[in-house]
């Protein structure tokens, strides 16, 4: 591991959210991304891509080998969508050079859904009485939650009662909160839209989504992680891979209905979970499916940087622009072209601190 210091990439094709563009110079001055290449270290790129850091929209964490292996694949920036307790999560916080970590903590969940199993979380987070949402959101941000989790499941399935997913939403909002829904049934996905949270995570599989709830991801300005990665190894684990079919079609959906498709895998190392989704890796294997999904590349690229960097107001990451954290992924061919190229890891940039892989 390197520590910052002003390096200037030269001859290195930069994306710029849209387009890669000609040949040029890019200065990383310590943490940040600069524009004096005066006494820098110079690394001839010879063509190379340079693309911001990758955001991977849903993980969770482990321990720091977690953050080591977003690492190694170009993740920089990890959201995580549930770790308790909130000690544990401090400790995988604001490691310099390690992926940058954001995260929910402690989710809400249902008395009697699968989270409520989870030993030591439904003492904290389940709940039954719509007059305690505005407690429980109290308790999050003193915790230093970056957001709400809410764990919704069908009816009948366990999960927190409507009221009081609609009394978390209310409560959130007044403390400026963006509220994340877990919903991988119809059902679930149906009281997410009711209660109008902000993010929806996971797509139902054997099914594809009603057109009506594609419509109104749309029109309520919505925004999708659909986890295309997990979806498809639980169908497998499932014994239905054929089942993973609906879900890349509801994402090619809402894609074409204008809804936000944010990466986002549901990276994990907890038993018991429904598949075994790798950190860091998967990321790459999401924007496969999700150009699987009829996202064109360039969506794909956005949907790991600019993309999550917007809806979740990360306004220091996400391009390549003088001013933003040096979190950036340097990659031999061009994945415009083809997407796998993302794969071909050169180099990579955490807050300026430089990985060479091995």
């Amino acid at each position: 591991m390197a520590h910052p210091t002003r390096t200037a990439l030269t001859d290195v094709r930069v994306f710029d959210g849209r387009r890669l563009s000609e040949p040029r110079t890019v200065v990383i001055d310590g943490p940040v991304i600069g524009t004096d290449p005066a006494g820098a270290r110079t690394v001839d790129c010879r063509g190379a891509v340079l693309l911001p850091g990758l955001i991977d929209a849903h993980i969770h964490l482990g321990g720091r080998d977690t953050l080591e292996k977003l690492l190694l694949h170009g993740v920089t920036t990890g959201l995580d969508m549930a770790t308790w307790p909130p000690q544990r999560l401090a400790a995988l916080r604001g490691l310099p050079g390690l992926t940058d970590i954001r995260s929910a903590g402690t989710p809400a969940i249902g008395p009697g859904g699968p989270h409520s199993r989870i030993p030591g979380l439904a003492e904290t987070a389940a709940l039954l009485d719509p007059a305690d949402a505005p407690g429980f959101v109290a308790r999050r941000i003193e915790e230093g939650s970056d957001y709400l989790k809410v764990v919704l499941e069908g009816p009948g399935e366990g999960g927190p009662d409507p009221s009081v997913v609609t009394a978390l939403v209310t409560a959130a909002r007044s403390r400026g909160l963006t509220v994340v829904a877990h919903a991988a049934s119809p059902g679930a996905y149906a009281l997410a839209l009711d209660a109008g949270v902000d993010v929806i995570t996971h797509v139902p599989l054997g099914r594809p989504l009603p057109a009506a709830d594609v419509a109104q991801m749309a029109a309520d300005g919505r925004v999708a992680v659909p986890t295309l990665a997990m979806m498809e190894g639980t169908a497998a684990a499932r014994g239905r891979a054929e089942a993973f079919g609906a879900a890349v079609q509801s994402v090619g959906a809402l894609h074409r209905a204008g809804v936000p498709v944010l990466a986002g895998t549901d990276a994990n190392s907890q038993p018991g979970v429904p598949a075994a989704v790798e950190h860091g890796s998967s990321l790459h294997h999401e924007l496969e499916l999700l150009v699987q999904a009829g996202l064109s590349t360039v969506e794909a690229l956005r949907a790991a940087t600019v993309l999550p960097a917007r809806h979740f107001r990360l306004a220091d990451r996400g391009a390549v622009e003088p001013g933003l954290r040096a979190d950036l992924l340097l990659v031999d061919g061009d994945p415009l072209a083809d997407i796998r190229a993302t794969r071909a890891i050169r180099a990579v940039w955490c807050g300026g601190v430089e990985h060479v892989p091995a």
